[in-house]
């Protein structure tokens, strides 16, 4: 039996599924920036491209988590 998705990835299907983009693409995005900050790009997410609090920061928090591991 699988178990649930807990943490930010919990958000993916809903985040694919509101603004149209595969979570890869998102995840680009926030690698490419200039920015490194947690609330930077948080912030950046929300007002460049629409993306409520809660899925901009789930995003982030993956992303970084993910470019900490791989260190």
């Amino acid at each position: 039996m699988t178990a649930p998705v807990k943490g930010p990835a919990s958000y993916f299907p809903s985040i694919e599924k509101k603004y149209g983009r595969p979570i890869a693409e998102w995840k680009d995005l926030i690698r490419s920036s200039p920015l490194t900050k947690h609330m930077e790009l948080v912030t950046w997410l929300k007002n460049e491209h629409g993306l409520g609090h809660g899925h901009a920061n789930a995003l982030v928090a993956h992303t970084l988590a993910e470019e900490t591991k791989a260190c």
